[in-house]
């Protein structure tokens, strides 16, 4: 019995506004749900991306309560020919790249921020594969 993969990860954010404005208006991931002072969704390839407001989750009746604080660390994963461009496209909408990395084998990563710290990277396909 194996995982298949991680299907959604959560980021807890103080606007929703702004995320929505970072992760759909600036990164192009589309709003797949949203509730006004709670979360919005996001697709992300074949994943999702949940950012909620970690007071409002934390009071949830429906679904188990969940919430957190601090700078937390996701990474996207993107076609080697994709690399490039994805490198330009988060430049272009004015997001400062922190640091560029190679892994060796040919295996690049970039890391950026969004509006609440939390610290993305976008790494080359094949990483980190068995």
């Amino acid at each position: 019995m194996d995982i298949k993969k991680i299907k959604e990860t959560c980021l807890y954010v103080t606007s929703l506004e702004a995320s929505k404005g970072f992760y759909n208006g600036k990164l192009g991931f589309e709003v797949i749900g949203e509730v006004k002072e709670r979360h919005v969704f996001f697709r992300a390839g074949a994943s999702v991306l949940l950012c909620f407001i970690a007071e409002a989750s934390k009071r949830s009746t429906t679904l188990p309560p969940h919430f957190g604080t601090g700078q937390l660390h996701l990474a996207f994963e993107v076609e080697r020919a994709q690399y490039g461009p994805w490198k330009e496209k988060v430049r272009n909408a004015g997001i400062p790249i922190e640091q560029e990395f190679n892994w060796g084998g040919g295996f690049l990563s970039f890391y950026f921020r969004d509006p609440d710290q939390h610290l993305l990277e976008v790494v080359m396909e094949g990483m980190w594969e068995r």
